[in-house]
C-alpha cells in the first residue's frame, strides 16, 4: 500500500467486529477491484468465517465513509477496491480487473466549466474507463 493510501480503519457508528476487521484485511491487500461475491469467497479460503451479507454491509458501509471505492462494471456489478484518499479516475480492465489510478485535470477543468454554464456549483463527479488492458490484449 503506498503512502497515499487510507490505512484500515474503524467506521464510526459501526461496531468493529472480527469478520469487518477481515474484510477490512483483505481489501488493504489486494489492488484491483473485485465484487462482494470474489471478496467473500477469499476469506473463506482463508478459513474466515464470514457470511456473504456481512460481506456486503462491511463494504456498503465503508463506501459511504469514504474508505473505498465502488463503481459498477458494465453488467452493473458493483466491485470495491481501497483507494487513493485524494481525487482520482480509474482505468480498470475488463478482462482481469486491472487497475491505474489516473488524474485528469482536464476532466476538472471541464466538469467546472459544464457546471458553472448551466448553473450548478458544490459539483462532484466519478469517471471510469473500461477497457483491454495491455497484458490481456497481448494474450488474446
Amino acid at each position: 500500500m503506498t503512502t497515499d493510501q487510507r490505512p484500515s480503519a474503524t467506521v464510526p457508528g459501526l461496531r468493529a467486529t472480527k469478520q469487518r476487521a477481515a474484510v477490512s484485511k483483505l481489501l488493504d491487500e489486494i489492488n484491483d477491484f473485485r465484487s462482494a461475491q470474489e471478496l467473500h469467497e477469499q476469506l473463506r479460503r482463508r478459513g474466515e468465517g464470514i457470511g456473504l451479507t456481512t460481506v456486503y454491509r462491511t463494504l456498503q458501509s465503508l463506501a459511504d465513509a469514504g474508505e473505498v471505492d465502488m463503481l459498477r462494471t458494465d453488467s452493473g456489478e458493483a466491485i470495491y477496491r481501497r483507494c487513493s484518499s485524494h481525487h482520482h479516475h480509474h482505468l480498470v480492465c475488463r478482462r482481469c480487473g486491472r487497475t491505474v489510478e489516473v488524474e485528469g485535470p482536464a476532466v476538472e477543468k471541464w466538469a467546472d466549466r459544464v457546471a458553472a454554464e448551466n448553473g450548478f456549483s458544490e459539483v462532484s463527479h466519478t469517471v471510469e474507463i473500461f477497457g483491454t488492458c495491455a497484458s490481456c490484449t497481448t494474450a488474446g
